[in-house]
């Protein structure tokens, strides 16, 4: 499959993030034409690319901005959520450390396409270094005219706010991400209303995601065929796949949308000698895994779907035969009960109890209820949580459980994790046989 760097084509270049750079390479015409467009051609243009949202869900974008009132007498707004914190992903944070102001230029062009006249980059307050190099990009669109008062001569004007998080993952589901941003404690809204009709400070907010917006220039320059060109019907354009794990080059690789994994792995140079895949996500902890089995599913939004688990951030953690499945679920679950809000029972108290369970596993206390239970907390969270954080910790385990439940079994019935203190030798000890 051809490669096509779309999104990542300034990254090798030297002083990528500053406004000459960009402007070298032809950066903000895509705005001047924006600016020269009817707005809702604009939107018409999107809808026809079939762009879809990558920060996950992957809802169709310009529907999503179609969905904003017009001549509603309230100020709109557009929320960028760069508060990336998904286990296994990396594609925003490189992005807004690169090439800045392909976000900024995304930003402009969206802003202009639904009448907002302020908008806001809510990055993850770990993140200090691209928290930095966004700022700095904002101060040099703003001298250059790409930003404050009558843009580049249109009569379109246009602030841009840009606001560290305080390190919450919740934060990253975007009502949660509204109430932080407005200075409440970040919990997720009960929905509806939705965040188009009322989003920030009640009005109508479009929210979308780092690679989501810088993607918009390019479409605009290129039109909705050459976008449609790349990857499947449904799910067109390329993907930032983050490839992570037992892998001999892990980094970020831009791909057209539907990439295999197998292909994933011929660029990233396969898995270390001697070794076999045996699971792995495909869209980062929160989708069900995948085992080898899975290693030629198109990794797009429809594709991912249909095999049983979700495209996601295209968050890829690859795991060979020397990994125990218990103990990478058993962190991944430390991790949601640690970043639950607590705003809804089934999540804040099912996590709570995945963790008890998974420590039990470990030591080797655990028995085949234990297993149960583990199912039946994962029935009592799925769907009944405020937001996605119930569902995505409930994914891990039950995927887990359902390819790999002779090694659960193994925990107990060995009095232990039999990985533990075998370091990266082959583990023969699940098989039925010696088991019998």
């Amino acid at each position: 499959m051809p490669i096509t760097p779309v999104l990542t084509k300034r990254w090798t270049t030297d002083e990528s993030w500053l406004m000459r750079t960009y402007e070298d390479d032809g950066g903000y015409r895509a705005l001047r034409t924006a600016l020269g467009t009817p707005q809702d051609d604009l939107i018409q243009l999107v809808k026809d690319s079939s762009l879809r949202g990558r920060g996950g869900a992957g809802f169709p974008t310009g529907m999503k901005w179609g969905f904003i009132p017009q001549d509603d007498g309230k100020p709109h707004y557009l929320v960028v959520n760069a508060d990336e914190g998904e286990p296994g992903t990396c594609r925003d944070l490189p992005l807004m450390m690169a090439d800045p102001h392909a976000l900024i230029e995304g930003i402009v062009i969206t802003c202009y396409a639904v009448r907002a006249n302020h908008a806001f980059i809510y990055i993850r307050g770990e993140a200090v270094h691209a928290l930095r190099r966004v700022q700095n990009a904002v101060r040099e669109a703003y001298a250059k005219g790409y930003l404050g008062g009558d843009i580049l001569g249109s009569g379109f004007d246009l602030e841009l706010t840009v606001h560290p998080g305080a390190g919450a993952y919740i934060c990253g589901e975007e009502t949660a991400l509204l109430d932080s941003l407005e200075g409440y404690r970040g919990q997720p809204r009960l929905k509806p209303p939705f965040p188009a009709t009322h989003g920030l400070y009640q009005s109508p907010t479009v929210v979308n995601n780092v690679g989501t917006l810088a993607s918009v220039p390019h479409i605009v320059s290129n039109g909705a065929d050459w976008w449609k060109a790349m990857g499947p019907d449904k799910s067109p354009g390329t993907s930032i796949y983050s490839l992570s794990g037992r892998v001999k080059r892990p980094g970020q690789y831009e791909a057209p949308m539907g990439t295999t994994l197998r292909e994933l792995l011929d660029m990233a140079g396969g898995i270390p000698a001697g070794r076999d895949l045996k699971f792995w996500t495909p869209g980062g902890s929160s989708t069900p895994l995948f085992t080898a089995e899975h290693l030629d599913v198109p990794l797009d939004f429809d594709s991912v779907a249909a095999a049983g688990s979700m495209n996601g951030t295209s968050a890829v953690m690859v795991f060979d035969d020397s990994d125990c499945v218990v103990r990478a679920v058993k962190r991944w679950c430390e991790f949601y009960a640690h970043e639950s809000c607590g705003k809804c029972t089934p999540c804040r108290e099912g996590t709570f109890w995945y963790v008890q369970i998974y420590e039990r596993l470990e030591r080797g206390d655990a028995s085949e209820q234990d297993l149960e239970t583990l199912l039946d907390l994962s029935d009592n969270i799925l769907g009944r949580a405020f937001c996605a954080l119930g569902d995505g910790a409930v994914s891990p385990v039950t995927s887990s459980l359902k390819y790999f439940r002779d090694e659960y079994v193994a925990h107990f019935e060995q009095g232990g994790c039999p990985f533990r203190g075998r370091g990266r030798a082959r583990v023969k000890a699940l098989s039925g046989s010696e088991r019998a």
